[in-house]
């Protein structure tokens, strides 16, 4: 699985002019499952962001984690982050997982951050989306279940 992960002061989903999905301080996580895809690396990698020291302590150092600081995550469904650019100017996306698998494991992906007592808000698979954050750092990650 692939995630980029921001840290936020706010962020909110929006689909057809309603909000679905809003928090306040916490983490903005855009998951995409990759083919080959499973319970297994959803769960490995809710626990790697869940435990991930990106905000600040007292002394301003990034030593805590979202556990730490009580904040929230808002889980959106992005296939777009499996985009191959090797090629051409059209990015490719064939990597990415079928999109019933690929709901399954963003559905499962979200339960498995909240069970790391994380409250979870979510977008909607699928769903043309308007992301509105406020990135506070900004701070942004990467993460990587391959390699």
């Amino acid at each position: 699985m692939r995630a980029l992960v921001q840290r936020v002061a706010s962020a909110r989903v929006d689909v057809g002019g309603a909000t679905v999905g809003e928090i306040g301080a916490g983490l903005l996580i855009l998951i995409c499952a990759m083919q080959g895809d499973g319970e297994v690396e959803a769960d490995k990698l809710a626990a790697k962001i869940a435990k991930l020291r990106i905000f600040k302590d007292d002394e301003g150092r990034m030593n805590r984690s979202v556990l730490d600081t009580g904040g929230a995550a808002l889980v959106v469904s992005q296939f777009t982050l499996a985009a191959d650019t090797s090629r051409g100017n059209r990015p490719g996306f064939s990597t990415a997982a079928a999109p019933a698998d690929g709901e399954r494991l963003y559905e499962y992906f979200a339960a498995a951050i909240q069970r790391h007592g994380i409250p979870v808000a979510t977008g909607r698979f699928g769903a043309d989306m308007a992301v509105s954050l406020v990135n506070d750092g900004p701070v942004t990650i990467w993460m990587d279940t391959v390699g």
